[in-house]
């Protein structure tokens, strides 16, 4: 595994403008139906409550049997809302699945212009597909889970979009020095579906920052082995995990815990790594943004942002 000093400097991807009270973002649900209408209000809720004016795309409640719409109807909600300039920005309603077919046959274009993409989970497909076009996104609650963040992370999102600095995150360093890059987060499963394909932006000299959900612990062995066979990990500089949550083994059947694996699968790799860092479904999910620089300390057990 090449060193921190082998993997090649990078320039920050572009961030957009500060938002500011009085900004217009617009909802799109580009992934799974949107069943959770109570939450989904409630977050919408949030976002309005900051001064924000918060439109609703006509095709966020569109169903074709698991989607929120078809495959046409959610490419086009994301290229008219993206290609609006009276919209600073989009906020997903949900993940789920959905955003591998989105992508299909389509990217962004070429001299894509910055503008606020906030969202997490199959998200992740969005996220690191913009990346390939030089610029951030945030991966951080969709509207659906926004309300369920402690005050904490629900304010670190709105800094992060005010162009405010982010506290340093705190979790469970696991040796072996510390490494700066670009932070990179992405759900593993999403993540590993995009190894190899046109969405897939540049690893090296990344800082991967990885969570999941719902993935029996022998899936995130599976999962891991072929980022390590398909040499993904090459130059990357170190690895923040955060949550990876009801990820337990089937019960009766002999199992390592997810801890385990993780564990055995990246502990021999000689990088950086920090766990328990509070990201990731079902509890905090604390704001990252996309190809900023940062900093994982794997003896202090911290990740804290350069920029």
């Amino acid at each position: 595994m090449p060193s921190d000093s082998d993997a090649p400097a990078r320039a920050p991807l572009r961030l957009p403008p500060p938002l500011q009270p009085g900004d217009r973002l617009c909802v799109i649900a580009p992934s799974g139906a949107l069943r959770e209408l109570a939450t989904f209000e409630q977050g919408v809720a949030l976002w309005r409550s900051r001064g924000y004016e918060i439109d609703l795309d006509p095709d966020y409640t569109a169903r074709d049997g698991y989607l929120a719409g078809s495959d046409e109807q959610r490419r086009q909600a994301l290229s008219r809302t993206w290609q609006n300039p009276d919209y600073q920005g989009i906020l997903c309603a949900r993940g789920g699945y959905g955003s591998a077919r989105l992508l299909e046959n389509w990217l962004w274009p070429e001299a894509v212009e910055p503008k606020w993409l906030i969202g997490f989970s199959d998200i992740t497909g969005l996220l690191w597909s913009l990346a390939t076009r030089g610029c951030a996104g945030v991966h951080a609650a969709v509207l659906t889970s926004l309300a369920a963040e402690p005050a904490w992370s629900q304010q670190r999102l709105f800094d992060c979009v005010a162009g405010k600095p982010l506290a340093p995150l705190s979790g469970t360093g696991w040796g072996g020095g510390s490494a700066a890059g670009l932070l990179l987060p992405a759900n593993l499963t999403v993540a590993t579906h995009l190894l190899g394909t046109y969405a897939q932006p540049e690893l090296a000299g990344t800082i991967l920052a990885l969570e999941d959900v719902t993935e029996a612990p022998y899936r995130i062995d599976r999962m891991l082995t072929q980022w390590r066979m398909s040499g993904a990990l090459a130059g990357v500089r170190g690895i923040a995990l955060g949550r990876f949550s009801r990820c337990e083994p089937t019960g009766g059947i002999p199992s390592w815990t997810v801890s385990e694996v993780l564990r055995d699968r990246l502990s021999d790799l000689g990088l950086p790594i920090v766990a328990d860092l509070p990201f990731g479904h079902d509890g905090a999910n604390a704001t990252l943004p996309v190809g900023q620089p940062v900093s994982l300390d794997a003896n202090a057990g911290t990740l804290t942002w350069l920029g």
